[in-house]
């Protein structure tokens, strides 16, 4: 008997579009380097971005799946146990070197910093698209189970 699984990789985003995940990393990173510009001792910052719920609908300018606005929603502490929370929407994020939007960050519900951007947009590398139509492909793994019947050994309890 022979099984065969085919699976699809998660693929990057599309020009104009969007990834939670991307804004997630980019705004915990450089939302903390903000902070401690600013001289607040960050120990952990833990971001999430999703779209929904006013977190973004869909451009109209582009095709109906395009993301253009993130909700994003972080939390953490300083060294001396405050609380952070650094909160507000993303327009757009550039290969993990910023996120441009409007956020807003507090330490024990005191607004210490409000941006339009976070990080240096300037260092951003253009992102690599495969070849083809410049959208994403995907990659398929085939996997090949194999079970042998009947069994080579005498599995019968006792012997």
């Amino acid at each position: 008997m022979t099984a065969v699984a085919l699976g699809v990789a998660a693929c990057s985003p599309m020009d104009g579009q969007l990834s939670t995940v991307a804004v997630s990393i980019t705004t915990d990173q450089k939302g903390t380097d903000a902070l401690e510009k600013k001289g607040i001792d960050v120990q952990w910052l833990s971001c999430t971005s999703s779209f929904g719920e006013g977190g973004g609908a869909p451009n109209s300018s582009k095709s109906p799946s395009v993301r253009s606005v993130a909700t994003v929603d972080c939390e953490g502490r300083t060294k001396d146990n405050r609380e952070i929370t650094l909160t507000g929407k993303v327009t757009q994020e550039l290969s993990g070197a910023c996120v441009r939007g409007d956020l807003t960050a507090k330490v024990s519900g005191k607004t210490v910093l409000r941006a339009k951007v976070l990080g240096n947009c300037a260092d951003a590398k253009p992102t690599t698209r495969p070849p083809g139509n410049g959208g994403p492909q995907p990659t398929v793994t085939v996997t090949t189970t194999v079970t042998v019947y009947p069994p080579t050994c005498d599995c019968r309890p006792g012997k």
